[in-house]
């Protein structure tokens, strides 16, 4: 098969995928034509952009030192981080796209978002949830642009405890696109800071500002039982001809950890914003699990003992245990056996007042999604309701009863979704192995069930399902196996055992 096979091949699976799993892969005509209206401002702040607000005066932040860290293949990028030192801690801003000025409420490209509700990663291609001149363009923070933003400014105290915040509309501009390695790298000592900050000691100030306020932010949460875990989850890596090159597990390094924390923060700050102006909200959570035995059972399978009630702060200590005791790929298999019995994250409506289920994995209560909005819609909901906050309406855009069919909406799409980038990403694991069938791999069972046995092979990283010799494995088991066959448009790679 010749490269551009394999991505053709790739390409169809996932538009397949798609549709197979209810989304829409394409935008449709009238949500593209609206698009095409669209404007951003210009370099005075002015300008169009067809939604909610446009033309209002903003406060102009374009002069704090903005910058962005994403993956480094990111064009859809949704948030920007300022900080500054002020009594009783240190001041995060964090910049957000202003999707909502771009897509009006029952607007066709509001229709369009909110069927999907999410945009949905592959490695031939990624299928955004706004029209991609939205996602990587008007909406999307590049540097060197004016960009209208949503700011959640929050105060962090030294102990890492979040205290007052505000959230606002504003003018802001990227100074410099970052990616994870080369800042990881920087701030770990390992290699010179990259480009963007090579002559820019203001910026590279901030980062490292950061780095501190994300590590008292990580402490905090820490004490209060957030969990640490490493799932170790894959990629693809695509030369330019669409060849599935290598698999890559994704490792959390510094710079994503940083981020990780400043987000966390914020959206914390939203919530609480939403909350004190007695606005309904779409909350984040993670329920306590209910099959909390179980993990107690898998923690005394391996020497711990947790408590018959659930316990973040215990089940965290746990979790630190398994990191320093495994090595990197066993303690992912732990992580990822951990995460399955949790239970999946949801998406429910929140009025003030009412009880919070809280986010069990985070250890934190009040907490949405926000800092996302090219990418996730409840995060365009969210800066609705922010907006209807600040105009003074007598009553929000949605009801409990629209908020609870939108939150539902987006849980499923989301776990979809998910469907979607493993299928894809299964038969691009399939196409990189076709070649070694045949060959003997090292590797840990990941799961054991009434539908089978499976492996995950540790070079290259990918799972796959035990069609013959494991009868009598349990997870965790370290075995050799055979890769006996795959199927490109299945996405089945199958091993044998080899006993000896």
């Amino acid at each position: 098969m010749s490269m551009s096979s394999h991505q053709t091949l790739l390409a169809e699976i996932a538009v397949r995928a798609m549709r197979e799993n209810g989304f829409v892969p394409e935008p449709p005509p009238d949500a593209l034509a609206e698009v095409a209206r669209c404007s951003g401002p210009d370099a005075a702040g002015a300008g169009g952009g067809g939604g909610a607000g446009a033309g209002a005066s903003l406060p102009d932040l374009r002069g704090l030192p903005w910058s962005s860290i994403d993956n480094p293949e990111s064009r859809d990028l949704d948030q920007i981080e300022a900080v500054e030192k002020v009594d009783g801690g240190v001041r995060l801003l964090v910049g957000i796209a202003d999707v909502d000025r771009f897509v009006p409420s029952g607007s066709a490209t509001d229709h369009f978002a909110g069927a999907n509700t999410i945009s949905v990663y592959t490695a031939p291609r990624v299928f955004t949830m706004l029209p991609e001149r939205l996602s990587f363009d008007l909406s999307s923070l590049v540097p060197g642009q004016p960009r209208w933003a949503m700011v959640l400014e929050t105060l962090v105290r030294p102990d890492g405890t979040v205290g007052d915040g505000r959230v606002y509309a504003a003018l802001v501009e990227n100074h410099a696109q970052l990616n994870y390695p080369s800042v990881s790298a920087w701030l770990d000592g390992q290699a010179a800071a990259p480009a963007p900050l090579a002559n820019a000691p203001t910026l590279r100030a901030q980062l490292e500002l950061q780095a501190e306020v994300a590590h008292q932010l990580a402490g905090a949460r820490r004490r209060a039982g957030a969990l640490d875990v490493d799932t170790h989850e894959t990629r693809a890596v695509l030369d330019e001809h669409g060849h599935v090159q290598s698999l890559v597990a994704h490792v959390q390094d510094r710079a994503g950890r940083i981020i990780e924390e400043l987000m966390i923060a914020s959206n914390r700050t939203v919530a609480r914003a939403l909350d004190s102006a007695g606005l309904p909200s779409i909350r984040r959570v993670v329920r306590e699990p209910e099959r909390w035995e179980r993990i107690v059972a898998y923690a005394g399978e391996h020497g711990h003992r947790l408590p018959p009630e659930p316990s973040s702060v215990e089940l965290a200590k746990f979790v630190d245990k398994m990191r320093e005791k495994h090595s990197p790929e066993e303690f992912a298999e732990i992580s990822v056996s951990i995460v399955k019995m949790m239970g999946r994250g949801e998406y429910v409506a929140h009025m003030p007042g009412e009880k919070e289920i809280g986010h069990f994995g985070l250890a934190t209560a009040e907490y949405v999604h926000a800092t996302a909005p090219n990418r996730r819609y409840p995060d365009v909901i969210g800066q609705r309701l922010l907006k209807a906050r600040d105009g003074g309406r007598a009553r929000p855009p949605y009801d409990r009863e629209a908020l609870m069919a939108i939150a539902a909406r987006c849980s499923e799409r989301e776990a979809q979704a998910q469907k979607v980038e493993r299928r894809v990403h299964k038969s691009a694991a399939a196409l990189l192995l076709a070649p070694r069938v045949g060959e003997r791999f090292s590797g840990i069972v990941s799961g054991a069930g009434a539908k089978g046995v499976w492996v995950r092979v540790f070079a290259p990283p990918v799972e796959g399902k035990i069609i013959r010799g494991g009868e009598d494995l349990e997870v965790g088991a370290k075995v050799r196996v055979r890769l006996q066959d795959v199927n490109v448009e299945m996405g089945f790679i199958d091993f044998t055992v080899v006993h000896g």
